[in-house]
Formats: structure tokens, sequence, C-alpha cells
């Protein structure tokens, strides 16, 4: 992968194109709107609502620049066309925690997706997370050590697969 390249997922594509579309067809009309509608109410140089939605606007039009960088230099992944022996970006991959402590063993289950698209709550990790990192290349049976806030962790990869 080159450096400025962004992998995403084709869900992770989707989502920003939709964000895109919303930014661009709801948000901005919305804005301008409302920029309409402080102006009208005269002096803008004390107008509170006039500088709110100045200050909206830039927030709209910086999104959408950078969902349109991102999507221009994303890297599209179908994971259900991944063929490979060892676990990659695309990947869901299940988890045994080995700190368990003799209570019974907890199992995690997590698909390994480009930065803008993670959501741990969801079981979507960040390619760039050090679980992510250390489970990167990686095969069932293997057991891995993560650094975390709680001291270092140790998981056995269980099986990985690709939809």
């Amino acid at each position: 992968m080159a450096e400025d390249t962004v992998p995403m997922t084709l869900a992770g594509k989707k989502k920003l194109e939709d964000d895109l579309k919303r930014l661009m067809s709801v948000e901005r009309p919305n804005i301008i709107k409302a920029i309409e509608e402080a102006r009208a109410q005269g002096d803008i140089s004390e107008n509170a609502e006039y500088e709110a939605a100045k200050e909206r606007q830039a927030f709209i039009e910086g999104k959408i620049s950078e969902i349109n960088s991102k999507l221009a230099r994303a890297q599209v992944i179908n994971p259900s066309s991944i063929k490979s022996d060892k676990v990659v970006f695309g990947a869901t991959v299940v988890i045994e925690d080995l700190n368990a402590n003799g209570k019974s063993s907890k199992k995690l289950k997590y698909q390994i997706v480009g930065v803008d698209e993670s959501n741990v709550q969801e079981g979507l990790l960040s390619v760039a997370s050090p679980l992510a990192r250390a489970m990167i290349g990686k095969t069932e049976g293997d057991v891995i050590s993560v650094n975390t806030p709680n001291g270092i962790k140790e998981y056995e990869i269980v099986e990985f697969f690709y939809e």
C-alpha cells in the first residue's frame, strides 16, 4: 500500500459516500438557508446567528473536503474476495482472552477495518489499533501479546475468516 492510500472495506466506502451525500444534499443547503435568514436580520457585524451559521458552514465544508480526499485516496478492499491463510486487513477474527484468571474464557470477535470505519462496540477494529497490528500476519492457534493500559494481555487466535 502506498503511504497516502486509505484502506477501507466496501462497507466503509459506502458509509463515507452516504455521509458525503447527506452533507451535500441536506446539511449544505440548510446552512446556506440559515446564513440567508441571518443576513436578512440586518447588521451582520454583531449577529450571533450569522457568526454561528458561518462557523457551521466552515465545519461542513471541511468535512466535505476531508471525505472527498479520503474517497480519492481509498484503497477499497472486499473482504469476501480475500484468500489468505494469515490474518490480513478485512479479516474477521475470533480471539480468546487468555487472561481470564480461572474465570470462564472470554471470546471476542472483531473485523479489521480502516481507521474511519472502526467502532469497537460493533466489532469493527481499526487496522491501526495495537490489537489489530498484533493479529496481522498470524494464523489460528497463534498467541498474541498486546500492551494495554492494564498491562500486557494475551489472546489466542481461535479462528479467522473473510466475509
